[in-house]
């Protein structure tokens, strides 16, 4: 009897060099606050392994247990089951050292944004501390939306990779991501992004490098002028998101999704967006200042234009009849 001949299957598999290549799967993050976070679970629900940085233990523990939250909360909508929880939460780790990028094939910029000049300054930095660990054929983005990718990356070596993804995350089931190139991206490194946009189901839209680009022009305006017709006594608060979710099909109406955003970081928007443009109707109004002040920043401190339980739950003041 002849021998029997064992070949290993390996030998008829695709070599590596044939092998498709994957485009994106492993992603870094940088801050992971409320934006972080929604980027995070975003790419790990698309498969993707995310690591993001944050500035000590306790903000990583506390990123973990709002994304876990969030996923909760998503479970409860039946949106998710707890096994896609744990498939997603397992393809998400917190690092406190640029080092653990190395590996990625795009790192987004997602830190919360403070005055103009001194936001602008620590954005280089990061951009550049990022610059230092990852390959060079890694994407560097920024998920900003009133600084331009230009003037973030002039400090970088390769210029040419970086670019401006601002992926919106506020309005529920918002769904579009501005892609914009700055003076030195490559059209190389703009292709991928579009393609990453997509690949996490978002509608790629191509903008000219503009400060606030689309979104945020536009929704600063909504609310400034949503607050003007509030002081002018037209009609209440209430009635007022209420128009704007009847009338043009929006989720949330102006105010509650300033609360939802921010009104310190909105706030911010206006303040770069007024200094970038000189233009008056980015002045924000009085009575989003007022509130700022007072630390009624939206849902984030329970008070905003409305007034929120521990849940983050809209309290509805009952009237007297």
């Amino acid at each position: 009897m002849e021998d029997i001949q064992i070949e290993p299957i390996e030998k008829y598999g695709l070599s590596k060099e044939a092998r498709p290549k994957v485009l994106f799967s492993k992603i870094g993050i940088v801050g992971c606050g409320t934006v972080g976070q929604d980027l995070a679970i975003t790419a790990s629900k698309h498969g993707l392994e995310v690591i993001f940085l944050e500035i000590n233990e306790e903000m990583i523990k506390r990123s973990l247990c709002e994304i876990g939250k969030e996923l909760d909360r998503q479970i409860n909508h039946w949106g998710l089951t707890p096994s896609d929880k744990r498939a997603i939460l397992s393809r998400i780790t917190g690092t406190l050292s640029y080092e653990d990028f190395h590996d990625r094939e795009l790192v987004i910029d997602a830190v919360r944004s403070k005055q103009r000049e001194s936001s602008l300054t620590t954005r280089k930095q990061i951009f550049r501390n990022i610059e230092q660990h990852v390959s060079n054929e890694c994407i560097i983005a920024t998920n900003s939306s009133t600084l331009v990718i230009t003037e973030m990356s002039s400090e970088l070596k390769y210029k040419e990779r970086c670019v401006s993804l601002h992926i919106s995350t506020t309005a529920p089931g918002a769904s579009v991501a501005e892609v914009a190139r700055g003076l030195y991206t490559s059209q190389e490194a703009y292709d991928k992004i579009m393609k990453f946009a997509q690949l996490l189901d978002k509608v790629s839209i191509p903008v000219i490098e503009s400060p606030g680009l689309i979104s945020v022009r536009l929704f600063v305006v909504l609310l400034n002028e949503s607050c003007a017709v509030l002081m002018e006594g037209v009609s209440s608060l209430e009635n007022i998101d209420l128009t704007a979710r009847a009338s043009f099909s929006m989720p949330l109406g102006p105010f509650a999704l300033a609360d939802k955003i921010g009104l310190d970081k909105i706030l911010r928007w206006m303040e770069n967006l007024y200094g970038e443009f000189g233009n008056t109707r980015y002045i924000a109004s009085p009575i989003l200042k007022k509130l700022v002040r007072a630390n009624k920043l939206g849902r984030s401190t329970l008070s905003g234009f409305y007034n929120y339980d521990s849940e983050g739950k809209k309290i509805v003041e009952e009237k007297l009849q």
